[in-house]
């Protein structure tokens, strides 16, 4: 097994998108940029992103002199450089050249040059010259003190439909199933005579083609994800043949599903992603956006189990929203402790300066247009860099999850096309972050897993919606709970297998009845004007009624006791939430989509079987949260308040705050939008 590289800086990172190439007319620009990334305190720059025509204009000529100067410049002053590769944006002349590189669409149309990840992950040429580049990049910079990590693309994503790709996929096909029997037999293509006789029948789905197969459809978007897999392979081969001393990361986006980010791991050292919530877009309390941007940040941060890389966040707006809010005085300064508090050791922008022209010319970036270091986002900028320099001595340091909630894209897909129960929308994320925000607010670590994620370890498991039952999860659920984990599912629960083929006999499938306790009958989708309730029984520190909508689950139960009944419908009285002993663990099942504050009680009430302790053993007011980090050492307790007016907090015990030495105790006031980092105060 390849070892993995780790960045030999004993500092939390401070960076942003740099862009030389956009102003190598203008010198005096590239001296002022220095000065002012040493008055921000920035110690690192993602350089070379969408540099492709810059670094080769014309296919073989390559103008590596520009680069050369930018990356040695900056290391002389004291400035390390994450270095891209290219291939995100191609140059026009090899567009040009080779048009077989440029992408088709499903519905068979071959793009025009233009755009991102434009091109054609399987095209031979496409990686040829994506090799050739990475050779050289590596073979000129990989063995610089000042490069220290290898930005691969840029948020890939994407799918072409080429004949290159399609012939590929039968390839796929053809050593997932062997024959066209099995896989006849998996995607049930009897439905409809839709029958495959001969390989070459099959085609990815189109618009004006074959969507109704779901096996086909499924296979379809793990196939793309496998060749996005295997192109990332082969442009980090040179990379890491040079040194493979440094690094290799790239950067994800916020609950992106194109393609599956879980089959990349084999292929990372570093996990890193883009953070672009949508801030101040409702009355100004940010709890919403937070739980948001917390849960994805765990996500990143559980499929290493290792602190991860906040490789691109706004210093205030994003231009390609609908309504570009500037984030308000002293918000930027919070959300980088939220990412610090979720396993972050970097803080990381798009972009360092704006550019004059195109699409993101009005996104902010730590210098505007005015140049000017006065201006209020690059003062806070500043701040922040300032404030990191203080709390270096978290890096490294880990969130202490014992529970964890599974994520799985794949099944996701399934949900999405399940053609019902309630096709205008299932909400499998929106409940995913609505059990999220259960622990968010009462301050509970959490990881956010996938289907193939161990769950050795955890005290508690959230498996909701999770219709698709890949490989062994229902025998790891099972296994889970016997041995005395605290297991939280819900409907939708075990109904199909991994080419969306439904279970016969009883649901949840695969022995999950008897986990549970119960059997699921039907499922009655609501329109979004319709609610029931949840009328709950015997279940201390829970209300009375909780609000009920999108799904209400029909089951019956065997070894389960229920908590909660349905408050009206013709089933009435029947069981919405329950719980069922096993072996010598429990397991809970809630039927519908309950409303926030049940989800948030309903835990109050798990989390102390289940052994779980929140950061900060104290009631926390709504949009108030505590993150911890732990080293061999110490313990570090992020407090942040998300609201725009202060809140006061209850200390269990007096803190020491990292940045400027003062002692907490008793009652503390956290500022609108505040947050700070603290220790625990050593006694007198």
């Amino acid at each position: 097994m390849r070892k993995e590289a780790n960045i030999k800086l004993n500092c939390l990172l401070h960076g942003a998108d740099y862009n030389p190439e956009q102003w190598l007319d203008t010198p005096e620009v590239l001296e002022e940029d220095i000065r002012l990334m040493q008055q921000a305190g920035i110690n690192c720059v993602s350089v070379g992103i969408f540099s492709w025509t810059a670094l080769e204009p014309a296919e073989g000529v390559y103008t590596f002199q520009w680069l050369d100067q930018v990356i040695e410049h900056l290391y002389e002053n004291g400035i390390y450089t994450v270095l891209a590769t290219p291939s995100g944006a191609k140059p026009g002349w090899m567009a040009k050249k080779y048009p077989e590189i440029l992408r088709v669409e499903a519905d068979r149309r071959r793009n025009l040059q233009g755009g991102r990840h434009n091109h054609c992950y399987t095209s031979p040429v496409y990686r040829e010259m994506v090799t050739r580049m990475n050779t050289r990049l590596a073979r000129r910079y990989a063995h610089h003190p000042g490069v220290i990590l290898w930005h691969v693309s840029n948020e890939i994503q994407g799918e072409c439909h080429c004949p290159l790709c399609q012939a590929a996929f039968r390839n796929w096909l053809k050593e997932k199933y062997g024959s066209l029997e099995k896989l006849n037999r998996a995607y049930w293509t009897a439905f409809w005579s839709h029958t495959y006789t001969d390989w070459e029948e099959i085609e990815s789905p189109a618009p004006q083609g074959e969507t109704n197969v779901h096996g086909l459809v499924l296979d379809w978007r793990r196939f793309c994800t496998a060749q996005t897999v295997d192109f990332f392979r082969v442009e980090t081969a040179p990379l890491r043949a040079e040194n493979p001393e440094i690094p290799v990361t790239m950067n994800m986006m916020g609950f992106y599903d194109g393609i599956d980010y879980w089959q990349f791991l084999p292929e990372l050292d570093i996990i890193s992603w883009d953070s672009y919530p949508g801030w101040h877009n409702g009355d100004g309390n940010e709890g919403g956006n937070a739980v948001w941007n917390g849960a994805y940040c765990d996500a990143m941060r559980a499929m290493k189990h290792k602190p991860w890389l906040l490789m691109e966040n706004s210093p205030s707006t994003t231009n390609w929203i609908g309504a570009s809010r500037h984030k308000r005085p002293g918000f930027h300064r919070l959300t980088a402790i939220q990412n610090l508090a979720h396993g972050s050791d970097s803080i990381q922008y798009f972009q360092w300066r704006q550019s004059r022209g195109s699409c993101e010319k009005f996104h902010s970036a730590v210098v505007s247009h005015n140049s000017s270091p006065e201006v209020r986002i690059f003062r806070e900028v500043a701040g922040v860099g300032a404030m990191l320099k203080k709390l270096k001595e978290i890096r490294g340091s880990h969130v202490p999850a014992k529970a964890a909630i599974i994520y799985d894209v794949q099944n996701g897909w399934a949900i999405g096309e399940s053609k019902g129960p309630r096709n205008i929308g299932e909400g499998y994320l929106d409940l995913i972050l609505r059990i999220y925000e259960g622990f968010w607010r009462r301050g509970i670590p959490v990881d956010l897993v996938n289907m193939d994620a161990p769950l050795d370890g955890y005290r508690f498991v959230a498996a909701p919606m999770l219709y698709m039952l890949r490989g062994d999860i229902a025998q790891r659920l099972r296994r889970f709970a016997e041995q005395g984990g605290t297991l939280l599912t819900s409907y939708l629960t075990g109904l199909v297998d991994e080419t969306d083929l439904c279970y016969l006999g009883q649901t949840p499938a695969c022995g999950l009845t008897e986990v549970l306790g119960l059997w699921a009958e039907e499922i009655d989708g609501l329109w979004d004007h319709q609610h029931n309730g949840i009328v709950m029984q015997d279940a201390p520190g829970m209300q009375n009624r909780y609000e009920a909508s999108r799904l209400c689950e029909v089951v019956h139960p065997t070894t389960a006791e229920t908590l909660g009944v349905y408050e009206s419908d013709y089933y009435q009285g029947m069981p919405a939430v329950t719980v069922n002993r096993f072996g010598k663990g429990r397991v809970y099942y809630v039927g519908t989509f309950g409303e926030s504050q049940f989800y948030y009680d309903l835990l109050g009430r798990i989390a102390p079987e289940a052994g779980l302790s929140p950061a900060l053993d104290t009631e926390l007011p709504y949009g108030v949260t505590v993150g911890i980090r732990q080293s061999d050492t110490e313990t570090y307790y992020f407090l942040q308040n998300f609201n725009k007016d202060s809140r006061e907090l209850m200390l269990p015990f007096p803190l020491e705050d990292l940045e400027t030495g003062e002692i907490y105790a008793g009652t503390i006031t956290l500022a609108g939008y505040g947050g700070m980092v603290c220790t625990r105060a050593k006694e007198a």
